[in-house]
């Protein structure tokens, strides 16, 4: 029988039409090299493998059967010759393999130089052996030895990825090379990437997204089967992410591959306006609605007919719009919107029937002036009423009794005359009939042409006038000091009480009181309650009263046999002293009495203007009198310069009443012209 190569044939035709060669001369066996994944097949004339090879060719697949003869294009013994197919190639992700051999005669399989199959005996019927093994990623060598000793020669071997799910829990490997590219001008994107190596690969998928948002798969529903895709992503002006991932036979799908960004252009116009709302307000529409997130603008049309045509009003980058519109006539109006690049939106629409609905607002700033027989209560108008105001627009004033607006006790206020001011910018109401003495609260509300009526304004609490004196006041006590007299009294319990007024006086012979008036008491700053009397203690007794003078003012007059009165003689702080005043040097000026805040202190001036006299003095003197010692002491050293003319003593304590005298002095010392004077530095409460 002939030996017949089968597969050299199909090989040669393979290799012909991919520029493979078979390659016969030995001298060139060494420079043959087969393109991966195809054997190379290197044919001895020996059964050891040793030698140079008689032949060496490239086979797509290890299958076959040689008979009794020679392989084509090499002519080898009948029987002991040997053949040794290899190749390197890339298993991708690797995984569980399937390795197939059939034999007759001997056959051994080596993966990466280890043996796997071993069926190395001269048989007379074909031998075969089925091995499961896992291969890991990455590339191998495969190498199968074959011997043909004697009889009958065929060998064959296959290799190929097990791809039950139950077996395969390998997924592939992520597809590397990704790339996009985005054609402006068609709006599409052509995705590519290098072919995965995995032999039980079935596609490809791929997958799109904007910022973090999930994946999409844009590919369909089948795996792709070629490297390549392209995508319409949508023309919104927004960067998409792509990436691919590889699915193999057992349904696994890889790890996504690097990302790869496509930046579209926008075509696309902004969502529809929402929520679009037409508010009549006399000649006024007001339309409102949602915006939409990318807009940068708005137009807004407007037709008498729903079919149009409309007409374009304006545009607004806010969401509101506010148009003259004829009153009590139905109007359609549109909007939508456009983005940055022009790009516009569907319309949003809406009708409205000219009917005024709006109340105006509230107004504002509400105040008064009250007097004992009306309260005016003012207010500034609010924004937009003046051209209601012009066209018949009008306030209604409301009031309640107490200090807080209840709504269940309003009474409509009859105002007795223009209830706007001169203006033209606020309100006011004269009020004549609110009840006297107590507290009552206003609000207004302005009401437009159409009878709309706006929110009651803020209230205002008002206590109304009367004609009715404060009562006496209780707890009067006068105290004399030695700055004078201290008058005090417990707070007044009416509620309109303005002021404090008190009353000085002396008790005449007949027990009755002349009153001196009332300004001989001075007020401090810390107590309201409290106030200092009198002039240099010098113990004269005097009468005092004090009342409530109210906001109207009314107040009751010392004389009522209401109010108390109290009696005090002063302290009499003079010195034992006597100092004669000889003083014709010039005039003089100081205060008897002071305490106001910031005053540092008694202080005296003085002029020396009788030239002969005043000549000769050399200097002051100025002494206070100490009532420890009983006598008059300088109160700085030596004399004052002759050029001094004022003086104060600033080591005074508030609360006392000093007694002082300026001397005028010679060279020889004695004294031109002596002073004496007195003053309350009061330590006013």
């Amino acid at each position: 029988m002939t030996r017949t190569r089968l597969t050299v044939l199909a090989a040669t035709a393979a290799f012909a039409a991919t520029g493979g060669l078979i390659t016969a001369s030995p001298a060139s066996a060494a420079a043959v090299t087969c393109a991966s994944p195809v054997w190379k097949a290197q044919y001895f004339g020996n059964s050891a493998f040793s030698g140079t090879p008689k032949l060496t060719a490239c086979d797509s697949a290890i299958a076959e059967n040689y008979g009794y003869g020679d392989p084509p294009g090499v002519t080898l013994p009948k029987d002991n010759f040997s053949v040794r197919w290899s190749l390197t190639r890339d298993f991708g992700s690797g995984g569980p393999f399937r390795l197939a051999a059939a034999t007759q005669d001997g056959m051994r399989v080596y993966v990466d130089g280890v043996r796997k199959i071993d069926l190395w005996k001269n048989v007379s019927v074909t031998a075969r052996k089925t091995v499961d093994l896992t291969v890991p990623a990455g590339r191998h060598t495969l190498r199968v030895d074959y011997v043909a000793w004697t009889g009958t020669a065929n060998a064959a071997f296959t290799y190929a990825p097990r791809t039950e799910a139950a077996v395969d829990k390998v997924k592939p490997l992520a597809p590397a090379g990704f790339t996009a590219a985005y054609n402006r001008d068609t709006g599409k994107t052509t995705l590519r990437w290098s072919a995965n190596k995995e032999m039980d690969l079935a596609g490809y998928r791929v997958y799109r997204r904007l910022g973090t948002a999930p994946w999409a798969k844009v590919s369909g529903a089948s795996p792709l089967t070629s490297p390549t895709f392209t995508d319409a992503p949508p023309a919104t002006g927004q960067t998409f992410l792509y990436e691919v991932r590889a699915v193999d036979k057992a349904g696994h799908e890889s790890a996504g591959s690097t990302d790869a960004t496509a930046v579209t252009v926008d075509r696309t116009g902004p969502a529809a306006p929402t929520g679009l709302t037409v508010t009549g307000d006399a000649w006024w529409a007001t339309l409102a609605w949602h915006g939409a997130a990318d807009a940068a603008k708005y137009e807004v049309y407007a037709a008498s007919a729903a079919s149009g045509p409309y007409t374009l009003l304006g545009t607004t980058a806010t969401t509101s719009y506010r148009t003259d519109a004829p009153e009590h006539t139905v109007r359609h109006y549109r909007v939508r919107a456009l983005d940055a690049l022009g790009n516009p939106s569907a319309y949003a629409d809406v009708t409205g029937d000219g009917v005024d609905r709006t109340p105006p607002k509230s107004p504002t700033s509400l105040n008064s002036v009250v007097r004992t027989d009306y309260t005016d209560v003012y207010w500034q108008q609010p924004d937009g009423f003046y051209e209601d105001f012009d066209n018949g627009g009008t306030y209604h004033v409301y009031r309640s009794p107490g200090k807080t607006l209840d709504p269940a006790a309003l009474t409509r206020v009859t105002c007795e005359h223009s209830e706007s001011d001169e203006t033209g910018t606020g309100g006011v109401c004269h009020d004549l009939d609110m009840p006297a003495g107590t507290y009552v609260t206003y609000a207004v509300a302005a009401v437009d042409p159409a009878g709309n009526e706006s929110a009651l304004s803020a209230p205002l609490v008002v206590r109304t006038g009367d004609r009715v004196a404060p009562g006496p006041l209780t707890g009067v006590r006068a105290t004399p000091r030695a700055d004078g007299t201290l008058l005090s009294w417990a707070a007044s319990t009416d509620d309109d009480v303005e002021r404090y007024v008190v009353w000085n006086g002396t008790r005449q012979a007949d027990g009755t009181v002349e009153w001196l008036g009332t300004s001989s008491c001075w007020e401090g700053t810390s107590d309201p309650l409290a106030v200092l009397c009198g002039d240099l203690p010098d113990g004269e007794t005097y009468v005092y009263a004090v009342v409530a003078r109210d906001r109207w003012d009314n107040a009751l007059p010392p004389s009522d046999p209401r109010v108390p009165v109290v009696e005090a003689t002063e302290l009499d702080v003079r010195p034992s002293v006597t100092v004669t005043r000889d003083w014709h040097l010039g005039s003089m000026g100081y205060d008897t009495l002071t305490g106001s805040p910031g005053v540092p202190g008694p202080s005296i001036n003085w002029t020396c203007d009788k030239t002969p006299d005043c000549d000769t003095v050399a200097g002051y003197r100025i002494s206070r009198w100490n009532t420890a010692t009983k006598t008059y002491e300088p109160l700085h050293s030596g004399l004052l310069p002759a050029a001094t003319r004022t003086y104060t003593d600033t080591t005074a304590v508030r609360g006392t009443t000093y007694f002082y005298t300026l001397e005028a002095v010679r060279a020889d010392g004695s004294v031109a012209g002596t002073h004496p004077w007195g003053c309350v530095f009061q330590n006013r409460v």
